[in-house]
């Protein structure tokens, strides 16, 4: 995949539909976008597309193949495999309930009995298991045959998980793989990968050295493709040192949260160490359609720092309140935050260029989540309606409110600085990040002939940006505060 500015959405929230989807691309997104990452358009039975009912299907509601394929000849395509379930209800796992043993599928879902030969887990390893949510990580079933047991379920009772031991569970990878390659996939993200393998008296989480099998195989199958995959691992940042060091690409899901830290205490200490160190091979983010990480970014802020980023957030934050994070609001992951990029930073245009020209400026490929790319507010609106704090950070936008926020000043800016991160061949090459005052950053980056350097001043608020001269493009100069911002 190409090293530029990638869009993440979903199907239907840039007009209505992966048709509409492709128009704004096609319109809007040339040279400010390489790539894009449609989150999961098949068939489901909940968490909008992530328990998804089968993989060979596109969600009518949202098009068809031809609508996929005419988005990859354009752009480099990532999609979603959930590697760690399937939906309840799925064809295969129906298949099972009704007919128990004789299912050809009665080893492709993960029941207790597959770990725990009495289908009880003693509640000793219950208590080890790492959860992010406050109940028991199974669900009990019914078949047909009336035989009850205990399945297991890690996130929502419509996602059962799949037994990655089974051979069964490795060729449905294999055939899913293949199959979404020749769409046009070139990145398949591996959802909820680190809780794949499951072991009778551990956490049951990224669990070495079983969890490395199961992703050579899947990258295995993908490079046979032409296709890389991405394990998508929310954890300490050493889980991704892991990953980089056998050559996976990766995500810094440290860098929203030490993006924050930065501009709310005008203090580039901690954001130039983790700089320094973060693997070069991995995708930024600042939003994604979950919240902001925290477990991502312990021991790289120290915990009174996250704490006080935390209270930044919700203090000086837009319209951003402490109860949308809570179970009131279907809250069950305490270590995300729920917010638009924009809102954290108090919807001010100029902190909002800053932590981008920060992405755009940190090693590896730069994803850009479509609320953020037209500087969303928090719906709070939405959030009221549907009680799910999430929601806060899912507007689907109409194709006249995306004409209305192409104009605004601070968009416009963005795209600016989108089609120099897209454009300029010295992000190609090595970066350098200056030793500087600690209100100051100064970083840099150097190819051949070809350099980009990145000045940020933490107490006037500021961004400029110098770049060499590219033969037949033209980039406009980068000078802005405040002020320019406003006009």
């Amino acid at each position: 995949m190409r090293n530029g500015v990638q869009l993440i959405t979903y199907a239907n929230s840039l007009g209505g539909n992966l048709s509409s989807l492709a128009d704004f691309l096609e319109e809007k997104g040339t040279n400010i976008l390489s790539g894009v990452h449609i989150l999961p358009f098949f068939p489901s039975s909940g968490d909008r597309g992530f328990a998804p009912l089968t993989y060979e299907e596109v969600d009518p509601v949202f098009g068809d193949w031809e609508d996929v394929e005419r988005i990859a000849n354009n752009f480099d395509l990532m999609v979603d495999l959930m590697a760690n379930h399937l939906s309840r209800q799925s064809v295969q796992f129906q298949d099972y309930l009704k007919r128990g043993e004789d299912s050809p599928w009665k080893d492709f879902f993960l029941r207790f009995r597959n770990i725990w030969p009495e289908g009880e887990a003693p509640e000793e390893d219950l208590s080890l298991i790492y959860t992010r949510k406050p109940r028991p990580p199974y669900i009990e079933v019914t078949r047909e045959d009336g035989v009850t047991e205990k399945v297991w379920c890690t996130f929502d009772y419509e996602q059962i998980d799949l037994d990655v031991d089974q051979e069964i569970t490795r060729r449905y990878f294999s055939d899913s793989i293949r199959m979404l390659a020749g769409h046009g996939a070139k990145g398949i993200r591996l959802d909820a990968f680190a809780y794949t393998v499951k072991r009778p008296g551990t956490n049951c989480f990224f669990i070495e050295p079983d969890v490395w099998e199961v992703l050579d195989h899947c990258r295995t199958e993908a490079a046979e493709n032409g296709a890389i995959v991405l394990p998508e691992i929310h954890e300490h940042y050493t889980i991704q040192q892991k990953l980089a060091n056998k050559d996976y690409p990766v995500y810094d899901f440290a860098l929203p949260m030490l993006v924050l830290h930065t501009i709310y205490s005008q203090s580039s200490a901690r954001l130039r160490h983790w700089l320094k160190i973060c693997p070069r091979n991995q995708f930024t983010t600042l939003d994604t359609h979950d919240g902001i990480g925290v477990v991502d970014v312990a021991d790289l802020l120290s915990p009174s720092e996250i704490e006080a980023t935390k209270a930044a957030l919700f203090s000086r934050g837009a319209n951003v309140k402490e109860i949308y994070n809570t179970a009131k609001y279907g809250n069950l992951d305490i270590y995300q935050l729920n917010c638009t990029y924009y809102s954290a930073l108090g919807d001010s245009d100029i902190n909002y260029l800053i932590a981008r020209a920060l992405q755009f400026f940190a090693p590896g490929t730069p994803q850009v989540y479509y609320v953020g790319l037209l500087a969303g507010s928090n719906d709070i609106e939405l959030v009221e309606r549907t009680k799910q704090g999430r929601d806060i950070n899912r507007h689907d936008y109409t194709s006249d409110e995306i004409e209305t926020a192409l104009e605004l000043p601070v968009v416009k800016k963005l795209f600016q600085l989108m089609r120099l991160r897209n454009l300029h061949p010295a992000f190609g090459g090595e970066l350098e990040v200056h030793q500087t005052e600690d209100s100051f950053i100064r970083l840099s980056y150097t190819s051949g002939e070809y350099f980009c350097l990145c000045e940020i001043d933490l107490d006037i608020r500021s961004v400029a940006i110098d770049a060499s001269p590219v033969e037949g493009v033209v980039f406009e100069p980068i000078r802005w505060n405040e002020f320019a911002c406003l006009g």
